[in-house]
């Protein structure tokens, strides 16, 4: 039976940033459809009153999961996904994590500016205009909120509990997101999940690197049978 692949963007960033890497995905697997889902605070601005918490947000994405759904984060999102597929174990058949954020190391802001000032080099020029917009629509003053709320949530006691695979990819120079630590949080998922470092690319490799980044979860998606 064919999957459904839902992406939800990273945070403040729009819908889009999935567009390349979730289409090539859907259709090298032959995915039934592929959703691009945003949350407040993860490609949409949020509301007044809106509850940024990954948990939160989780609730709302289970509330319309297809069946068979393969889940993508990335980055912050990361949590809101995984949380989502302990939530509704029946629903999703495979989980793909690029660049999770919480590594305990780097909880703090002043650890996670100096990570992300050191990942920031290895980024390509040309998607400064788009973050710029997509920054700016979201609000900056929300992003705060937001990643104060996800920096908060430790995203290891879901994968603990999930009983469908994980893929954690990131980009070769993503400091967010440490090598040791994308190992640590695949091993902690149930059998046939895989940490990938993919050959190039920084912290936001589905917007610079779509090409790399489908390959290697289309591959990892056709190998574990999700």
């Amino acid at each position: 039976m064919p999957v459904e692949l839902l992406c939800v963007p990273g945070l403040g960033l729009e819908a889009a940033e999935w567009r390349a890497a979730g289409d090539a995905i859907g259709r090298r697997v032959g995915a039934r459809r592929t959703t691009l889902r945003p949350l407040p605070g993860y490609g949409l601005r949020p509301d007044v009153g809106d509850d940024l918490r990954p948990r939160a947000l989780a609730e709302r994405l289970v509330a319309e999961l297809p069946e068979r759904a393969v889940l993508l984060g990335h980055s912050a999102s990361c949590q809101v996904v995984t949380r989502a597929a302990a939530l509704a174990p029946g629903s999703v058949s495979a989980l793909v994590l690029v660049g999770p954020t919480t590594d305990p190391r780097a909880a703090s802001w002043p650890r996670l500016a100096a990570r992300w000032l050191r990942t920031a080099a290895w980024e390509r020029p040309h998607q400064v205009p788009v973050l710029a917009r997509s920054y700016s629509r979201t609000g900056l003053g929300w992003m705060a909120r937001a990643m104060e709320a996800a920096r908060r949530e430790d995203v290891r006691a879901d994968l603990r509990s999930l009983t469908c695979p994980v893929l954690v990819v990131r980009g070769r120079h993503d400091r967010i997101c440490p090598e040791d630590w994308s190992g640590h949080l695949a091993s902690l998922a149930p059998d046939g999940s895989r940490a990938v470092t993919l050959a190039r690319g920084g912290h936001m490799v589905p917007l610079t690197h779509p090409d790399l980044l489908s390959d290697a979860v289309a591959s990892w998606l056709r190998a574990s049978g999700a």
